[in-house]
């Protein structure tokens, strides 16, 4: 079924449920050990958003394809390590304005508009726009969405967390972030799961260097996050990232034998996913949003990574 269809359906059923039996609509609430906290289902989503003619536009634009990427890591010169600096200051500063607009009561959709306006103001378009038909300008991915959730109408809820992914395509370049937030306040469960999520982070992005397996991120990353009790999951990983938006190499967040080295030019990202419970995912019927199939929350966050001759430099701090 079309998923616009299947979530009009699903609207206008419970709108009249409401009407003729005075009962209001319940979402699922989980109360255990993974915390409390609703479990969030796909609402409505509002139409593509429009971006002005005077900004330059990724390949996929009107048709949702994208160019191919290299077929190896791309070793960046100077001038392309300062364009990616560009994309990646407009997206940091752009995820950490997103803060101010995270409350209960403000829809995803709302946050996406804000982003949108504020990311288009500065020049840049949202690279998630269209990319493979992925119809809004960010990722929000709320307590069990695992990422790549659609924004939509529901609001947000004290005690939520809630993933922002930010992507701007500036100067030709993307730079990509992401970072999971409270509404308001959560749980304690929510808190640490959000703490270990950046520890993990912090301590893959820190054995970087040149040289360096790619794989030692993704033994340090699992290691850390099982060692506080959580699971990485690994359907998600990082990916190189320049003119295009994802490319070589895969950064996997978990223990594998990966040959392949870092060396000096090479920008990509990290953005480990960590779970209060199973690795077990599904796709929903709108082809994009990531779920725990234990509804169990997850945490995640994301910085694009520099290889300099002596180490690695935070693109998007």
């Amino acid at each position: 079924m079309n998923i616009r269809k299947h979530l009009f359906k699903y609207f206008i059923d419970n709108f009249f449920r409401r009407k003729s039996y005075g009962e209001e609509f319940k979402p699922r609430v989980v109360n255990n050990s993974f915390g409390k906290y609703e479990v969030v289902e796909p609402l409505l989503v509002s139409q593509r958003r429009y971006v002005p003619s005077h900004i330059p536009k990724p390949s996929y634009y009107l048709t949702g394809i994208p160019h191919p990427g290299p077929i190896k890591p791309e070793i960046k010169n100077k001038n392309q390590i300062e364009c990616m600096k560009e994309s990646c200051k407009l997206a940091q500063y752009v995820l950490s304005q997103a803060k101010n607009y995270i409350k209960p009561g403000v829809t995803t959709d709302q946050l996406d508009e804000v982003i949108h306006d504020m990311i288009i103001n500065n020049g840049a378009y949202p690279s998630p726009l269209n990319y493979k038909g992925f119809p809004k300008s960010i990722c929000t991915s709320i307590n069990n969405v695992v990422c790549h959730g659609i924004p939509d109408n529901r609001p947000l809820k004290y005690g939520d967390i809630i993933n922002v992914d930010v992507t701007v395509y500036l100067n030709g370049y993307h730079g990509d972030c992401s970072k999971t937030f409270e509404v308001g306040e959560s749980d304690p469960e929510g808190k640490r799961l959000i703490q270990i999520a950046e520890l993990c982070l912090q301590n893959g992005i820190q054995i970087c260097k040149p040289n360096e397996k790619f794989s030692r991120i993704g033994h340090v990353v699992e290691e850390i996050a099982n060692k506080h009790g959580y699971n990485v999951i690994p359907a998600f990983v990082g990916h190189g990232i320049g003119t295009y938006f994802h490319g070589p190499p895969d950064i996997l967040h978990y223990a594998n034998e990966s040959a392949e080295r870092m060396h000096p030019g090479m920008t990509f990202t990290i953005e480990p996913i960590l779970t209060q419970g199973g690795e077990e995912i599904e796709i929903l019927e709108d082809g994009w949003t990531a779920v725990t199939t234990d509804d169990a929350r997850t945490a995640q966050s994301e910085h694009t990574i520099l290889i300099t001759s002596s180490g690695y430099e935070i693109m998007t701090k």
